[in-house]
């Protein structure tokens, strides 16, 4: 899975690929923690949105350089031109058109694809629906939420049988004595 978390400026569909970390020297350059597995969605020229995580505040900015920094990316985007304008950005999201992206491998999918997706576990029924994700670095956890009940499931064949993006459910097999809370 790629991705994290999406937003929309007027008609485009944005995911979240990156995130600001930091600045670097004095001349406004950002330092990235990337979410991206396509080696080209940062490559200079490319068209960015920088947001504070609302779906109102994507701004667009072209990238002018873009290299690989200790575990991220180092990137100057056109028109942040000093060390002030790049600490302004920190914490900021790096967002980008749905369709710059490769379509998903068989079996794999956007994050973005799964929220909002309805968990049945084959033994246990409804557990809720997915409203967040996040990586452990082993394996993706989906976080399944049911009112006030939040329930993890690693994202991994052992647990996840089935994922049906068109009918909005995710199949699960929960082994004996985990606890769901129902």
């Amino acid at each position: 899975m790629t991705g994290k978390v999406s937003s929309d400026t007027g008609f485009l569909s944005l995911l979240v690929m990156g995130e600001i970390t930091g600045a670097h020297g004095l001349e406004g350059n950002i330092k990235v923690r990337s979410f991206a597995q396509a080696p080209d969605l940062f490559a200079p020229g490319s068209r960015v949105f920088v947001s504070s995580g609302t779906r109102a505040d994507a701004q667009p900015f072209v990238i002018d350089h873009c290299v690989s920094y200790k575990k991220g990316l180092l990137m100057r985007l056109a028109g942040i031109k000093d060390r002030d304008m790049a600490d302004a950005l920190m914490g900021k999201q790096i967002l980008v058109p749905r369709s710059r992206l490769p379509e998903p491998e068989e079996n794999a999918w956007y994050w973005e694809d799964l929220y909002g997706l309805t968990v049945t576990d084959e033994v246990s029924g409804d557990l809720g629906t997915i409203d967040t994700i996040f990586s452990t670095g082993a394996h993706d956890i989906l976080v399944v939420k049911n009112k006030d009940r939040e329930l993890l499931i690693p994202m991994h064949r052992q647990f996840v049988m089935s994922v049906d993006i068109e009918n909005a459910r995710v199949v699960t097999r929960l082994p004996e004595g985990y606890d769901t809370g129902l």
